[in-house]
């Protein structure tokens, strides 16, 4: 994780970052051998009302990429992660160094759970109501994501302009993830995305990538999610965390639990700053992290940003 960014005096340290969008069949195996890891999946399944651990294991696919299976799924796993480091030598001494954390969408929940703004239970209620509520907001219009490869956010922006010159109101399209130069994911209508590949290569695209997700998230398309999470979120128990975590809304860390419902209920909607928070982190001097949970895309990230960045995989 990293050095508190609200104290421009101190260097970042060790920061770790929980992700989000990185399922597959298999996860969750390593966290089996930790007891508190396993142990976690067997709690999970008294909320969930199913065997989450088996969907995990064994699929089928189709079934652990649904909205409603996922979000869940890299919750627990993530944070059973963060038991399969705290499991090994010196794995405490890491946690306990930890001075920021941040997650990517989804994995926000996790940071916060991590940092204690509240408990794992109710972090994984809200994760299972979040993602009933945008699998509800993706059927009620067509939607969809596709990455953009090859492009600085500039272009990219100038690529959604030209898209959406084609499209009416309903279909209109807009960068929904700023993950780095060269990778932004842009979301909006299924007439938006589309017009959005036909035109790539002739604002010199390496590729596009159309993404296995429900809907056009972190776009108006999510707005039908976030009066249920507002309403969730006002029943939640949630306290100043111990450490600093950074909103994808504003690339900034809060700690006012007002703040953190009210912010956590506008990011369904809100673009992903992941970039600047990243930037920002390196602007602070970090120099360790960790990304936890499935997959390394974050750490993909973060090493194409800064070629020399000390980041290791824990996964569960």
């Amino acid at each position: 994780m990293v050095l508190s960014l609200v104290s421009v005096k101190c260097d970042c340290k060790d920061f770790v970052i929980l992700s989000q969008g990185a399922q597959a069949v298999g996860m969750g195996k390593d966290a089996q051998s930790v007891q508190a890891g396993a142990e976690l999946f067997l709690k999970a399944n008294e909320i969930l009302g199913y065997d989450l651990l088996d969907v995990c294991l064994n699929g089928p696919k189709e079934k652990l990429d649904s909205t409603v299976i996922s979000q869940p799924a890299i919750y627990v796993t993530s944070l059973a992660a963060v038991e399969v480091l705290r499991a090994r030598d010196g794995g405490q001494q890491i946690i306990d160094s930890v001075d920021v954390t941040c997650g990517l969408s989804l994995g926000e929940y996790t940071a916060l759970a991590f940092a204690g703004a509240f408990s794992f239970e109710d972090g994984l209620k809200l994760v299972k109501l979040r993602g009933e509520a945008m699998q509800e907001a993706s059927d009620a219009a067509k939607s969809a994501m596709v990455s953009v490869i090859g492009l600085d956010s500039e272009k990219v922006q100038m690529l959604c302009d030209a898209a959406n010159e084609e499209v009416d109101e309903q279909n209109k399209v807009q960068i929904a993830n700023f993950l780095c130069t060269g990778n932004y994911a842009v979301s909006g209508g299924v007439k938006g995305v589309e017009a959005v590949e036909a035109k790539a290569k002739s604002f010199k695209a390496r590729m596009t990538v159309r993404l296995a997700v429900a809907g056009a998230f972190h776009t108006r398309f999510m707005e039908p999610a976030v009066s249920r999470l507002e309403a969730a979120l006002a029943l939640t128990n949630i306290k100043t965390p111990r450490i600093p975590v950074i909103s994808n809304v504003d690339a900034q860390p809060h700690s006012d639990p007002d703040t953190i419902k009210k912010i956590l209920a506008r990011q369904v909607t809100s673009p992903v700053q992941w970039e600047t928070t990243v930037k920002t982190l390196m602007s602070k001097g970090l120099k360790k992290s960790y990304e936890l949970g499935p997959g390394k895309v974050i750490a993909g990230i973060v090493k194409r940003m800064n070629k020399g960045a000390d980041i290791k995989n824990i996964t569960a």
